[in-house]
């Protein structure tokens, strides 16, 4: 056996190119981000201290300092056709506009102009020797050519699911799906049937209308079981700590700045709220809400045994939690959420909420510091998915400072009163939607709490499951989750179960996970009812089917591979085909790759099972796509994109969250 440094990946000997360590990805940096998954908005909370009116302010020179290295300013720009074709003409439309229209209406000109289709490779093409895709004979791809930028060979990924191409003409794969009718029209060919079965297997849920969007904007949403609640604390003599007029304003993320006057921070009664008049009412004539539904009426979670993958930012998005979902995830939950920005009424926000069909048991989770925040929010989600959500999860682990300092994430933790108001009014909002919350051991090392606070959130608050992971906002990720103290804190909420004669909430450990023998042990040594995953899962998506089938699965190149088409597949299927659509699968599959070449292959390593801290010294794997999916070049990760993808745009590159010094070339996005 090769002597390595403690720390150090045991890679046998025949595969090692030299015994020194690929410098290790900053996973609290890549924690940090709060980027989400439409529009430009990554770590824009990192960029700039986004207090409005006079608590506003320029950073420090310390601040700036402390930020340098940590890639908090990526800009990932849309990349759009050189001619922009008129979406309604693309789609075989009438454009109400005319000749006034900004795009063109002229699509001879517009498909003349346009980037060549992209071949979309099948199963089959997939390779483990370079080029690793193999491509159709350029005489197959010039036959019955009617435009030179169309590929009759491709398949169009959205096109074969779904029957139609929603892209219409500027979809990049428009040789699978057009084709030119005998009175010289463009034409966009529809598969009825298949239409029809993706209506029910792949339409995607809780899409959140225009009107909607504008209620919340101009503050003319209803929400009376909150106003009801809010109102009551009041009453309690509790209105200073549920405005806290004088803490910082709740974080906001978006792609462009804010406006400091047009939104206030949080719901207030006014004359405009259309519940503002009830107090001058006669009784009779208030509309009062319906009946609270008892606690004991609740949907309770049944998830003993249950894989569930854990929130993420920025990867955790749709058609990733759609890979996981393929390889065993049972339980899924969309990227956290700002509860302030539900409120405004942001378009990029409520995207966070989307579900494709395939997620069978599916939560929202959402961050905010007070209950005239969450409470609001949890009402309108009730209201606006009903049935297509399972549950509500409340982020008290998020440690990046400018959530923390807003009192939102891991600093509830420290504030158990006002937690528990936020559970309880949340519970009266949801209806019959249960609440679940993520918590970390505590805030400082040393000073855990989590298993003081889990048995009141559990049963005098009603939470309907806990998870907790097993590190203080302040620890590191290069220190092991504390599992131990897990126990401690199940074994808390059980005793007082039993001694109460209460129902058993399920509660979900999390911390270093990364294999089948993992899982199990820290399963049975703890007590926990399962494990949620996150980094694990980034790093090897298929270990939600290790764990279903209790092996350690030693994956070849080629069937990783096949997850990347997977993911381009989903991607584009949930971003679009066209140009724009393409470019943002592009990066998110670049996201993902930067933290699956982190996987050692088992077949290299000298003892089983491996790692998830174990830092890689440089190898070589069993053949050279092995190599490749390996390799910490971003530039390597984008040359796996195009495979799938076509050629990236000229000056584009990518620089992942988690930027350390292995990576290859990191410039901006252009």
């Amino acid at each position: 056996m090769t002597t390595l440094r403690p720390g150090t990946a045991p890679i046998k000997a025949e595969f090692l190119l030299s015994n020194t360590v690929i410098a290790v990805p900053d996973d609290d940096a890549a924690e940090g981000g709060t980027s989400h998954a439409s529009g430009n908005r990554d770590n824009a909370v990192e960029r700039e201290d986004s207090r409005s009116g006079p608590q506003r302010r320029k950073p420090t020179r310390e601040e700036k300092k402390s930020r340098k290295g940590q890639n908090k300013g990526r800009r990932f720009q849309k990349v759009r056709d050189e001619l922009e074709l008129c979406w309604k003409i693309a789609s075989g439309k009438d454009c109400e506009f005319g000749a006034d229209c900004r795009n063109t209406h002229d699509i001879e000109a517009y498909l003349a102009a346009k980037t060549r289709d992209i071949y979309f490779p099948s199963f089959d093409n997939l390779t483990e020797e370079p080029p690793f895709v193999t491509l159709p004979s350029e005489d197959a791809v010039m036959v019955d050519q009617s435009s030179p930028s169309m590929d009759p060979s491709t398949t169009c990924p959205v096109h074969a699911v779904r029957g139609e191409c929603r892209m219409g003409l500027k979809c990049r794969f428009l040789g699978a799906h057009a084709r030119k009718t005998d009175a010289g029209d463009w034409e966009v060919t529809v598969d009825e049937e298949k239409k029809a079965r993706s209506a029910v297997l792949e339409a995607e849920l809780n899409f959140i209308g225009g009107e909607t969007l504008k209620k919340l904007r101009t503050k003319k949403y209803p929400c009376p079981i909150s106003d009801a609640y809010l109102k009551e604390l009041q009453v309690e003599g509790d209105a200073s700590k549920v405005k806290e007029t004088n803490a910082p304003a709740e974080v906001t993320v978006s792609s462009e700045p804010q406006p400091t006057t047009d939104v206030p921070d949080e719901p207030t009664v006014s004359a405009s709220h259309p519940s503002a008049s009830v107090a001058n009412e006669p009784e009779a004539q208030v509309d009062t809400p319906d009946v609270q539904m008892r606690p004991a009426e609740k949907k309770r979670l049944h998830w003993k045994g249950k894989t569930y993958l854990a929130p993420l930012t920025t990867v955790g998005n749709l058609p990733f939690r759609r890979l996981c979902v393929d390889y065993g995830a049972d339980i899924t939950c969309g990227e956290m959420a700002l509860a302030n920005s539900f409120l405004q009424g942001s378009k990029e926000e409520w995207s966070l909420v989307r579900r494709h069909p395939s997620e069978k048991i599916f939560g929202v989770q959402v961050a905010g510091s007070k209950p005239s925040l969450l409470v609001p929010t949890a009402e309108i989600l009730a209201k606006e998915l009903g049935g297509n959500l399972d549950f509500v999860d409340i982020n008290c682990g998020c440690p990046i400072d400018l959530v923390f300092k807003t009192g939102s994430g891991s600093a509830l933790l420290d504030s158990a009163g006002k937690l528990g108001k936020i559970v309880v009014g949340m519970n009266k909002a949801l209806g019959d939607i249960p609440v679940t919350l993520k918590l970390r051991t505590g805030v400082k090392d040393g000073r855990n709490n989590a298993h003081k606070l889990m048995p009141r959130l559990g049963h005098e608050w009603n939470a309907a499951a806990l998870t907790l992971h097993g590190r203080t906002r302040q620890q590191r990720y290069t220190r092991l989750a504390d599992w131990d103290y897990i126990k401690t804190c199940v074994d808390a909420v059980r005793e007082r179960e039993a001694e109460e004669d209460l129902h058993p909430i399920p509660i979900f450990g999390g911390g270093d996970v990364f294999s089948s023998e993992d899982y199990w042990e820290k399963v049975d040594s703890s007590g926990v009812d399962g494990i949620m995953i996150g980094r694990g899962a980034l790093i090897k998506p298929w270990v939600f089917t290790e764990v279903k089938e209790r092996r350690e699965w030693d994956i070849s190149a080629r069937e990783r591979l096949e997850l990347v088409r997977k993911f381009a597949d989903y991607g584009l299927n949930h971003f679009g085909s066209d140009t724009p659509g393409v470019n943002t699968t592009r990066r998110y599959l670049c996201e993902a790759l930067s933290f699956q070449y982190r996987y050692i292959p088992l077949g290299l390593l000298e003892t089983l099972p491996g790692r998830i801290n174990d830092r890689a010294p440089s190898f070589r794997g069993r053949n050279e796509l092995e190599t490749l999916l390996g390799s910490p070049n971003s530039q390597d990760w984008v040359k796996i994109s195009e495979m799938f993808l076509g050629p990236a745009p000229e000056g584009w590159s990518f620089t992942p969250k988690h930027k350390s010094n292995a990576y290859g070339q990191e410039e901006s996005q252009g």
